[in-house]
């Protein structure tokens, strides 16, 4: 594993920093993502059976009750609101987006540059690359492919899940908000 890491030379701080986001992002989007955090059954019930709460529950669809409560007479307030409390739940996934997009392009630029270190340095004489320099070089190009998608490839499956996670909710949310009765002005 270190040999991978000296192979990917100047290009693997770079890959290890969105790697580091990338793991962080996931961890903390697991956690706030929670049906518990979000939708949480007591609620999700009590909406069910028609019955609004107070909102006391800290979790985003009690959020939006408690303002509905405090703001019932503008409808518009409550809807906006509602997209606020989306709105959060897509925080941080804007990162996973640049980490699936620069990951694999850092993973490029590695291969790019270890391929010029290979022909940049092709014996006039010979016609051959000297034999250190070679291996160097197809080593940093092999190997910041291989960590550029290494990183990319999670991230971009998480970053997935976690969209049409909360696309979920919101289509939840939209419709536990129009069964209580919050209609379009």
């Amino acid at each position: 594993m270190p040999d991978i890491l000296k192979d990917a030379g100047i290009f693997i701080f770079p890959l290890l920093a969105c790697s580091l986001v990338g793991v962080f992002v996931i961890c903390e989007r697991l956690f706030s993502l929670r049906r518990s955090a979000i939708l949480p059954d007591e609620l999700l019930n009590e909406a069910t059976e028609g019955r609004r709460g107070a909102g006391e529950h800290s979790s985003a669809f009690g959020r939006i009750l408690r303002y509905w409560h405090k703001h019932e007479a503008d409808m518009g307030a409550v809807r906006a609101y509602a997209r606020l409390e989306v709105n959060r739940m897509e925080r941080g996934l804007v990162f996973l987006d640049i980490v699936v997009g620069a990951a694999p392009l850092l993973g490029l630029l590695g291969t790019v540059t270890g391929l010029v270190t290979v022909f940049g340095n092709v014996s006039l004489d010979t016609g051959l690359p000297e034999p250190a320099l070679f291996t160097k070089g197809i080593a940093m190009a092999m190997t910041t492919t291989v960590l550029g998608l290494t990183v990319a490839i999670p991230c971009l499956i998480a970053n997935s899940y976690f969209q049409r996670r909360v696309e979920t909710f919101a289509v939840q949310i939209e419709s536990l908000l129009e069964q209580l009765g919050l209609k379009d002005s």
